[in-house]
C-alpha cells in the first residue's frame, strides 16, 4: 500500500515497491493505492509494478469494504499490510507490518477513532496474519505487550536509508544556505507537533543555543510551539535538501520520547551529522553509541549536550564518523531481502502452494 507523501511508513512501502520486484524476477507484484493513484513527484516505482486503485482513502469510513473488493477482485497469493491499515473483511492470506504501538501506548495523543480501529481492526487481524513484521526490538516488545502476542511472532526488519542522504560537498552547503537563508553554523531540530515528538524541551534553550536553532517540523511550528522569533523555521523539503539541511548542522537534535524506529535520527546520520537524540524508545537501538542520548525531558541536558558538540571538534568527527558507519547497516536493498524471505515463508504455510511462485532454478 502507497499512499500520499513521505513520512517513515510511506517511504517503507515506496522503497519495498522499488526493490521487490527485481529481488524476484519470476513473481508478479501488485501495490495497492488510493483512488488518487500515487502523486507524481514520488518518481519511478518498478516497471513490473502494477498499480490497484482502491476505491476508498485507507483509514476512510469506507476503507474495509473497498480494499475487500479491490483484494477479491487482484486475487494475489498474499497481500502486505505496510502500515497498520489491514484487511480485516479479506480472507486471504496476510503479512503485516506494524511499525510501533503508538496508538496503544500513548492513547491520550491518539484519536478515539483511531484508538477504536486498533481495537476492532489491526488486533483481531494481526493475531490470524500469516506473518508480522515489525522495525525495532523496542516496536516487537510493545506491540507484543499491546497486542497481546507472543515477542516471536513478530519479526524485526529495520528500515533502510534511501541513497539522497549522503554526505554534502562545501559548495553544496553552502549554496543550500544561500537558498535558505541559513547561517554558517546552526542545530537542526526535527519533528512535529504531536506531543510525543516532544519539540517543546528545546523552547527554554532556543536562545542560549551557541548557534541558531532551525526547526523543521511544519508550517506554523514555531508560533504553535511558543519558540521565540529568533528561531528560524523552514518549509517542508526535498529529500536531497533535507539531507543538506541534516549535513550542515552543528548537530541535529531529536527529541522525540516514542519512536518504532526513528528514522529521522538515521537519516541524519547518514549525512555524517553529529546527532543528539532522545534516550528513549528505539533511538536506544538505531542511534546508541553513535551519537549522544540525553533525557528527553532535561532542557538543561539537551543544552549541556548542544554546547559540548559546538566546542568540541573532535568529538563532532568521531561522532560523524561513527554516524555514518551505523547508518550503513541499514540498507533498504537488506529490509526488501529480508522481507521477500518472510513472503516465502508465509506462502508455504498452506498445503495447496502459491498461485505466485519463485522462479524454477
Amino acid at each position: 500500500m502507497v499512499n500520499g507523501p513521505l513520512h517513515g511508513i510511506a517511504r517503507y512501502a515506496l522503497e519495498l515497491c522499488r526493490h521487490l520486484p527485481g529481488l524476484a524476477p519470476g513473481w508478479q507484484f501488485q501495490v495497492l493505492v488510493g483512488p488518487a493513484g500515487l502523486p507524481d513527484d514520488l518518481g519511478a516505482l518498478h516497471p513490473r509494478l502494477t498499480q490497484i486503485r482502491c476505491a476508498a482513502e485507507f483509514l476512510s469510513p469506507l476503507e474495509q469494504p473497498a480494499m475487500l473488493a479491490a483484494l477479491t477482485l487482484s486475487g494475489p497469493a498474499l497481500f502486505h499490510a505496510t502500515s497498520f491499515s489491514v484487511p480485516l473483511l479479506w480472507p486471504g492470506k496476510l503479512v503485516a507490518t506494524l511499525h510501533d504501538a503508538t496508538h496503544l501506548a500513548l492513547t491520550e495523543s491518539s484519536s478515539l477513532t483511531i484508538n477504536a480501529y486498533y481495537k476492532a481492526v489491526v488486533r483481531p487481524r494481526a493475531s490470524r496474519a500469516k506473518a508480522l513484521i515489525t522495525v525495532s526490538e523496542f516496536s516487537r516488545g510493545e506491540l507484543a505487550a499491546h497486542l497481546q502476542l507472543a515477542p516471536e511472532r513478530l519479526q524485526v526488519i529495520p528500515n533502510g536509508v534511501d541513497t539522497a542522504f549522503r554526505m554534502a560537498t562545501e559548495s553544496e552547503l553552502a549554496d543550500f544556505r544561500a537558498r535558505r537563508g541559513l547561517p554558517e553554523r546552526y542545530f537542526a531540530a526535527i519533528g512535529s507537533l504531536k506531543h510525543h515528538k516532544n519539540l517543546k524541551v528545546l523552547g527554554p534553550i532556543a536562545e542560549s543555543l551557541p548557534a541558531r536553532l532551525t526547526l523543521l517540523a511544519g508550517r506554523g511550528a514555531r508560533r504553535a510551539l511558543g519558540f521565540p522569533d529568533s528561531v528560524y523555521e523552514l518549509s517542508p523539503l526535498s529529500d536531497r535538501d533535507l539531507a543538506l539541511f541534516y549535513a550542515g548542522a552543528v548537530a541535529v537534535l531529536v527529541p522525540s520520547r516514542y519512536e518504532g524506529f526513528g528514522l529521522p535520527a538515521l537519516e541524519a546520520m547518514a549525512c555524517g551529522a553529529p546527532v543528539i537524540a532522545a534516550d528513549a524508545g528505539a533511538h536506544r537501538e538505531v542511534v546508541g553509541s553513535a551519537g549522544l542520548l540525553v533525557d528527553p525531558d532535561d532542557s538543561a541536558a539537551w543544552l549541556e549536550a548542544a554546547q559540548r558538540l559546538s566546542r568540541d571538534e573532535a568529538l563532532r568527527t568521531e561522532l560523524s564518523l561513527k554516524a555514518r558507519e551505523r547508518a550503513d547497516r541499514y540498507t533498504w536493498d537488506d529490509c526488501a531481502r529480508r522481507t521477500l524471505q518472510v513472503y516465502r515463508r508465509a506462502l508455504a504455510l498452506e498445503d495447496d502452494g502459491p498461485r505466485l511462485t519463485p522462479p524454477s532454478r
